[in-house]
């Protein structure tokens, strides 16, 4: 494990964010992810699982192996740890969560709140009342809290920059094929469930991050375990759970995805109805943790 470029590239994300004016000119890292997802895709999927296996080995080959060659083109010393860790930084998304979501407690009304939450969740807006679209936000908040930073920063003192490079690969191939529809049932299956598998560890510290931040889900960890454990995915419900009971609110519930209605596990059963103020002090938890989970990070690379 090297955990020396672990903070400066969780530091680099919270401070300066995505450079947009170089994926505006050659694209983000994910966006090269996902086209080549979209051609296996097209090319590959015949309904099967087999497909999908091999069409997930090639993706994580060519973004692996183009990561372990730069890995091994950067020098070592100081340098060389920032240039490493400023590549990682572009796969963390600290910064660019927290700005989606103070989005829709800055929404002016009802509708662009609803237009804002529909920017990061994939449920369906248009009806949501104030209580739904705040308990989309807050389940976002924590699920992404978990995707987005702490399991790429753990993939990236685990491995260095070829294992923050595949762990994004794998997550973007859940996100975009990894779903229970008739195309992707079998064609997805790799995708999600190697996606259920290197996010096991850090799903279950993100919610222990969160209980950092806020002691009293420590205190209530029973609860968080419940909900984690009912939720219909195997590592989202713990960062949401946990979330839940830091802030106090519910979260789950129905929900609907076009004509399709769901009705999730209940998270903090029993809490209060969300409100957007609950988001704020959602986004402020969440800070709280990144803190920690920098720190915490900064303290391994300084002792090991």
């Amino acid at each position: 494990m090297s955990f020396g470029p672990v903070p400066f590239a969780l530091a680099f994300d919270a401070i300066l964010g995505e450079p947009g004016w170089a994926w505006s000119r050659v694209g983000h890292p994910v966006t090269w992810m996902g086209n080549l997802i979209d051609r296996l895709d097209g090319r590959l999927n015949r309904g099967r699982r087999a497909d999908g296996v091999f069409a997930l080995l090639v993706l994580v080959t060519v973004f692996g192996g183009v990561a372990v060659v730069i890995d091994a083109l950067i020098a070592d010393g100081p340098i060389g740890l920032l240039i490493e860790a400023a590549l990682g930084s572009t796969l963390i998304a600290y910064r660019s969560l927290v700005q989606h979501v103070r989005a829709v407690v800055r929404a002016d009304g009802l509708s662009d709140a609803r237009r804002a939450v529909g920017m990061i969740v994939g449920r369906d807006t248009s009806a949501m009342d104030e209580g739904a679209v705040s308990r989309a936000a807050l389940e976002s908040l924590g699920e992404n809290w978990s995707d987005g930073v702490v399991a790429p920063a753990f993939w990236f003192a685990v491995a260095g920059l070829p294992g923050i490079v595949i762990y994004k690969a794998i997550n973007t191939a859940d996100s975009m094929i990894g779903h229970r529809t008739p195309r992707y049932e079998a064609f997805g299956w790799a995708a999600a469930r190697t996606d259920d598998a290197v996010n096991f560890i850090p799903a279950r510290l993100a919610a222990v991050t969160v209980a950092l931040a806020h002691p009293r889900v420590f205190r209530r960890w029973e609860t968080v375990t419940a909900g984690a454990r009912a939720h219909v995915s195997p590592n989202a419900g713990w960062p949401e759970a946990a979330l839940a009971v830091a802030t106090g609110v519910e979260l789950g519930g129905p929900r609907q995805y076009g004509v399709r209605s769901v009705d999730g596990v209940r998270l903090n059963a029993g809490g209060r109805e969300a409100r957007r103020g609950d988001i704020r002090r959602g986004v402020e938890i969440i800070g709280r943790a990144a803190l920690i989970h920098g720190a915490v990070y900064a303290l391994l690379a300084l002792a090991l």
